[in-house]
């Protein structure tokens, strides 16, 4: 059998027409071998959803946003949702509108009730929910945020403005030149810390050496330490306080008149008897370097001694 060009014209136009009509379903988002069920939504705000957006079900895509209308009766927007009518859905699922990032759109998540076994059909409406995006709960903490910082304004204006009261033309002035007293003072200081490094720096080898006798010196007495302990001080100063101890017990002893040294330093009979002793023990004395042969006969010739004859007077006594 041999086609004719009309047969061949048909087929071409008929392969044309199909061909453009795949093409724009496909553009669409509509594969025409896959069949689709349409479900409804409801919301009163859908910002930021556009047409076409994807659907999710556990963030596998299954189908698209169809179109959004308006309810004339209620003034909520009525949203049609193209789903692959391979993944049943319940009629208890919830398709919440998202925000999946920052610069994506909003998307609708389809949250499946999988104990609920009633498959919602085509032309049912789904429980819609809006969840907060990131650049809406940004937004809610910036609201409070921008509060405060409206509130701090208004304070720091306030404190500006009681600030400028306070500081009248005089008190300005004044500040100005502690201001300035004060850049001075820094700039001595500034010039004494570079005379102080000036002088460290000139003196450096003496400072070494002092810092050398001082490590020396604490050497020295750590050793001397060492010593002392090893000197049992300890058992010495305890000794100490013993014979202290003795010492402060003969002087009790004294004070109070036992023993002998106690009875010389108490006693005023034995001072007066040992001082008139001693006064007449001069006195003997004394007299044997004036008389000397009242007491030593010594006579060469036979002579007589002459008698004793006391003394008239206490000749020390006149002294």
């Amino acid at each position: 059998m041999k086609l004719t060009r009309e047969i061949k014209t048909a087929i071409l136009v008929i392969a044309s027409i199909l061909l453009f009509i795949w093409g724009y379903s496909f553009l669409k988002g509509r594969d025409l071998f896959t069949s689709y069920k349409t479900l409804y939504v409801e919301y009163q705000s859908v910002e930021g959803l556009a047409k076409s957006a994807p659907v999710t079900l556990n963030g596998l895509v299954i189908g698209k946003v169809n179109s959004i209308t308006i309810n004339e009766n209620t003034g909520n927007l009525l949203v049609e949702l193209q789903i692959k009518s391979d993944f049943p859905i319940s009629k208890s699922s919830v398709a919440s509108i998202y925000e999946p990032g920052l610069i994506a759109g909003k998307q609708i998540a389809i949250e499946p009730n999988f104990k609920d076994k009633t498959i919602a059909l085509s032309g049912e409406k789904l429980t819609g929910n809006i969840k907060l995006g990131l650049t809406d709960k940004v937004s809610d903490q910036l609201v409070p945020l921008q509060d405060k910082l409206e509130k701090i304004m208004d304070n720091a204006d306030k404190l500006i403005s009681g600030v400028n009261n306070v500081l009248d033309k005089k008190a300005q002035d004044d500040l100005k030149i502690s201001l300035a007293e004060l850049s001075k003072t820094m700039e001595q200081f500034h010039k004494a810390s570079i005379s102080m490094n000036t002088i460290l720096d000139d003196n450096k080898t003496q400072i070494k050496g002092v810092v050398t006798n001082f490590n020396k010196i604490s050497g020295d007495f750590s050793k001397i330490s060492d010593s002392l302990n090893k000197a049992d001080l300890g058992k010495t100063v305890k000794n100490l306080n013993a014979t202290l101890a003795k010492v402060d017990g003969i002087m009790d002893g004294i004070k109070s008149g036992k023993g002998t040294m106690g009875k010389l330093v108490t006693d005023d009979a034995l001072y007066s008897n040992l001082a008139k002793t001693s006064k007449e023990l001069e006195l003997l004395l004394q007299d044997v370097r004036l008389y000397p042969t009242r007491y030593v006969n010594v006579s060469l010739f036979g002579k007589k001694n002459k008698p004793y004859k006391a003394p008239v007077a206490d000749t020390i006594s006149k002294k």
